[in-house]
């Protein structure tokens, strides 16, 4: 299992920026380059292997993002974006598919794909492909297509991602640790691409889009109706109706879920403080917190985590 690594252009000066990224970029996966409108750009990207599973965690400035056949491998494999924030359109083999937060698509690093990235941050994993088509055997029907972050399979998936890249400092140096991750990336990534094919059209779709562009955005102390308007492509008045047909507002909405992700937490990392807990979930007061927490749960977020429960 390899090591966490962080690359910035932070120190970086300027004019250098973009060809460093490059240069990063195609050491990380081989082949892949980038294009952007000025040289002064801005990226920062952690890198991790796990299992037999190459991951990065990338967020940067717009840019396209481009990748050469991979070739020199023994084992065929696939490789997977998923957006977290921002959006992406993603080209390969004639196909375009737009990506929303939540989105994610997978492809063949053996052929030619784009990027066309706004603003963003994505995780990406490329993998071998065998495991996955073991199973979903109908895997290549499902190839550079977009797949709906919407379903309930994909928010899942989602989750266990982003609680996998929490714990990446602190993972051990283990090999069974690391097969067992990736058994379970296998399993949930096929039911989140079954369930996300399956995904429906309609209001009830937007409504769950609207709900895994706020799962993707908790961390976000600006996320608001407005900011999940923007990442829907739509107006705030569109999402308001969204949240009344669900019985909530987006403001309580995003207040419940930040508080059962906290309480999640509380239990699954004993080692970060309530005010880290309630800091990385978007609040910018541990009073507060602590109060709402209180109202949802019946008992204060120590209690909780000890292991208290309302009378």
């Amino acid at each position: 299992m390899g090591a966490l690594a962080k690359f910035a252009t932070t120190g970086i000066a300027p004019g250098e920026r973009l060809r460093y990224w490059n240069t990063v970029a195609d050491e990380v996966f081989c082949g892949t380059f980038v294009n952007a409108e000025t040289q002064q750009f801005e990226g920062e990207m952690w890198s991790w292997r796990v299992g037999d599973l190459d991951m990065i965690r990338t967020r940067s400035v717009s840019a396209t993002v481009g990748r050469k056949p991979l070739r020199s491998t023994d084992e065929e494999r696939i490789i997977m974006h998923m957006q977290w924030r921002g959006s992406g359109q993603h080209s390969q083999q004639g196909r375009e598919t737009r990506l929303a937060p939540g989105d994610f698509v997978i492809g063949s690093p053996h052929e030619p794909y784009r990027f066309d990235l706004a603003p963003h941050e994505m995780m990406v994993v490329e993998f071998p492909k065998t495991a996955l088509l073991e199973r979903v055997p109908d895997l290549e029907d499902a190839l550079a297509q977009r797949l709906s972050g919407a379903s309930p399979a994909a928010r899942v998936f989602n989750d266990f991602l982003l609680s996998l890249w929490r714990q990446a400092e602190a993972t051990p140096e283990n090999p069974d640790w690391g097969a067992g991750i990736s058994g379970v990336f296998y399993d949930l990534a096929a039911l989140a691409i079954r369930d996300a094919r399956q995904a429906g059209g309609g209001d009830d779709h937007d409504a769950r889009r609207a709900l895994a562009v706020v799962d993707g955005a908790l961390s976000d102390p600006e996320l608001r109706t407005a900011s999940i308007a923007r990442e829907m492509g739509t107006s705030a008045r569109t999402v308001q109706n969204l949240f009344a047909r669900m019985g909530t507002t987006p403001s309580a909405a995003i207040l419940a879920r930040r508080l059962d992700r906290a309480a999640d937490r509380l239990m699954a990392d004993p080692r970060a403080t309530i005010t880290e807990v309630a800091f990385g979930l978007g609040f910018n007061d541990s009073a507060y917190f602590t109060r709402c927490f209180r109202q949802k749960f019946g008992v204060s977020p120590r209690d909780w985590r000890m292991g208290g429960r309302p009378g």
